[in-house]
């Protein structure tokens, strides 16, 4: 089953007051170019980032919602027009550690639409493997093309196995205190790098 990816890097970040989460710093590497890393790392041949651009070095499709800041799902319906593999990787750009992540999920069983990590029972929809066709099919009825849905809007609709992982392997960075304790930094652009 060909495989791409659509990383989602393009909120608000209100709980950082804006500062661009992606290009945040973890081991010398931005939280963008490690989601990227992992996708890449779990096969997929297209790797599509809803954001504006944040970095122009990388090798990945760029796309934005319309209009911007619309939340996760109107991001997943403006990139699933530049995948075409069977199955793509959703993958939220805040992660601690998305190729751990993206490791524990396995192939898509042949009865559902999707595979996601869960956290005490708990979807991370954003941590998933799902076949595009099914994704296609059920983005094409969310209203506003899903300007400030929930991903359970666009997701729960879908056969979707749950994969009990434990819960550093969804650990993200929302906050100072989360990238302070993960043990980053804060940088604004990839060109203030040495």
């Amino acid at each position: 089953m060909s495989l791409d990816a659509i990383l989602l890097a393009g909120g608000r970040a209100a709980r950082v007051g804006g500062a661009s989460k992606p290009l945040f710093r973890l081991a010398g590497e931005t939280l963008l170019g490690r989601a990227v890393e992992a996708a890449r790392g779990a096969g997929a041949a297209r790797i599509v980032v809803a954001a504006p651009i944040l970095d122009p070095g990388l090798d990945v499709t760029w796309v934005r919602e319309e209009p911007p800041f619309g939340g996760p799902v109107a991001a997943t319906v403006a990139a699933l027009a530049a995948v075409d593999a069977d199955a793509v990787l959703l993958l939220a750009c805040d992660l601690v550690d998305p190729a751990a992540a993206v490791t524990t999920l396995p192939p898509i069983p042949a009865d559902v639409h999707g595979v996601c990590l869960a956290d005490n029972g708990r979807p991370q929809w954003l941590t998933g493997r799902y076949r595009t066709a099914a994704l296609r099919e059920v983005a094409s009825g969310v209203p506003d093309g899903g300007r400030d849905a929930a991903m359970r809007t666009l997701l729960g609709a879908l056969r979707v196995a749950f994969v009990d992982a434990p819960a550093a392997l969804s650990r993200d960075i929302d906050t100072w205190d989360d990238l302070t304790a993960a043990g980053g930094s804060a940088a604004s652009s990839p060109e203030e790098e040495p």
